[in-house]
């Protein structure tokens, strides 16, 4: 069996939740299940100030497309691109191109099997960026965007920052 990718799909803008929807419900239909494996809509958390009111909301990445993981084949192919909504997939042509390793990293949909010595309370200084120099304490350890949340003193207050595994060392 051919091994799954990520590929992109392009949908009209504001069709991409109907979309996801829709070829879901196809996929339960066809029993495609081993064939089609995911399909995302990426979102991403935005603080938006109405009225002096802060609310987060949750806004989409790429307006306009939808990431799938599936084994590329003639059935797999034919029930995205006649699903209602989709109007072809990323690529030249009519070839669909999958998304590289890299690409997918920076999305955040699959990290590299990288472990790390830190852990929630570790003292670490930054070595690069920003931040570089400032001591901090892990607050938190995020595995899949290979980051962490150290607490720094900005403004006499202790404030949250992320920061990438490659910009600290362990004290």
């Amino acid at each position: 069996m051919a091994e799954a990718n990520w590929y992109v799909a392009h949908t009209y803008s504001g069709y991409e939740n109907k979309v996801k929807a829709n070829i879901e419900k196809t996929i339960e239909n066809r029993h495609l299940e081993d064939q089609i494996l995911e399909v995302r809509v990426p979102l991403q958390d935005v603080v938006e100030v109405k009225n002096g009111v802060k609310k987060t909301v949750q806004k989409k990445l790429f307006p306009g497309y939808v990431l799938l993981n599936m084994v590329m084949n003639d059935d797999t192919w034919y029930v995205v691109r006649n699903t209602r909504g989709v109007t072809g997939f990323v690529g030249p042509g009519s070839k669909p191109v999958p998304l590289t390793d890299t690409e997918m990293f920076n999305l955040g949909i699959q990290a590299n099997d990288t472990t790390v010595e830190f852990a929630e309370g570790d003292s670490v200084t930054v070595v690069g960026g920003v931040w570089k120099d400032t001591v901090g304490m892990i607050q938190a350890v995020n595995q899949g965007k290979q980051s962490v949340t150290i607490n720094v003193e900005l403004f006499g207050r202790e404030t949250p920052v992320e920061i990438s595994f490659t910009e600290i060392r362990k004290l």
